[in-house]
């Protein structure tokens, strides 16, 4: 019984003040960790930082300092790290490889979140789809296409290819192209047209409406058409002019002509 109690003495002698240090740097080192995460929290709010991307950082912070802190700990209390570290790396290698895709996708949704290209509400086009944007996750972005489709696009591509944000800007020009028949006035279709864009309050002024004849064609003489609305009225411009253009060129004797060909047969 002697041998067993000098031995426990011998250990509590040799590795209780160890253990004791450990539990106080445990101590010490959570509660700086703590406010390690709170500084972080209080930095990512002040950037207006997207709240899933805070919350992932926040998190990521804390696991990596706490199992920091658990490691120097261990070690402090006298337990070989060597192998364990060892085990731990190549078992994050190991599930590196296996989810290589989806962390490409997760490191692709920070990307998004952190530099912003675009924003929910957004129409955008990317990947062969077009839509606006519902929620942007950490590994995939979903948009709803005009006819209420629900797509599902891996932020890795979404983040790495081109895109177009067609809500980025504040104004958008609308192009059409118009034609007239040969022998039609047009100086005649050109101030038409100029009413018609004047008769449109969405439509600015500055930038200034431009017109002008773009090309003369197998069939009509056609015009160019520029002018700059607000992103939101983009659709109801486009659509309006194209019908009033039609309906007021037929009242003002202006034809808009379609592809044909004369054929001229000889007898000889």
């Amino acid at each position: 019984m002697d041998k067993y109690i000098d031995k426990l003495t011998e250990l509590v002698l040799e590795y209780g003040p160890k253990l004791i240090g450990a539990i106080i740097v445990l101590v010490i080192g959570l509660q700086i960790i703590k406010l390690i995460t709170k500084a972080i929290s209080k930095m990512l709010d002040k950037k207006n930082t997207d709240p899933s991307l805070s919350s992932f950082l926040k998190s990521l912070t804390s696991i990596l300092l706490k199992l920091m802190l658990v490691i120097s700990v261990m070690g402090m209390a006298g337990i070989e790290m060597t192998s364990f570290i060892a085990v731990l790396g190549a078992a994050g290698l190991a599930v590196g490889m296996a989810l290589s895709g989806t962390l490409q996708n997760f490191a692709g949704g920070v990307m998004l979140l952190i530099f912003k290209p675009f924003k929910v509400g957004d129409y955008i086009e990317a990947q062969g789809y077009a839509g606006i944007v519902s929620e942007i996750q950490l590994f995939n972005t979903i948009i709803k296409t005009l006819d209420n489709k629900v797509v599902i696009i891996p932020n890795g591509g979404l983040s790495s290819s081109s895109m177009v944000n067609y809500s980025a800007e504040e104004l958008r020009r609308v192009d059409w192209t118009f034609g007239i028949a040969y022998g039609d006035d047009v100086d005649k279709a050109k101030a038409v047209i100029r009413k018609l864009i004047e008769a449109d309050d969405r439509i600015l002024k500055e930038p200034e409406p431009f017109t002008a004849v773009s090309e003369l064609a197998d069939s009509s003489v056609n015009f160019v058409v520029r002018v700059w609305v607000k992103n939101e009225d983009y659709w109801g411009v486009f659509f309006d002019m194209n019908e009033a253009v039609y309906k007021t060129f037929d009242k003002e004797g202006l034809n808009i002509p379609y592809p044909q060909m004369d054929v001229h047969i000889q007898n000889n």
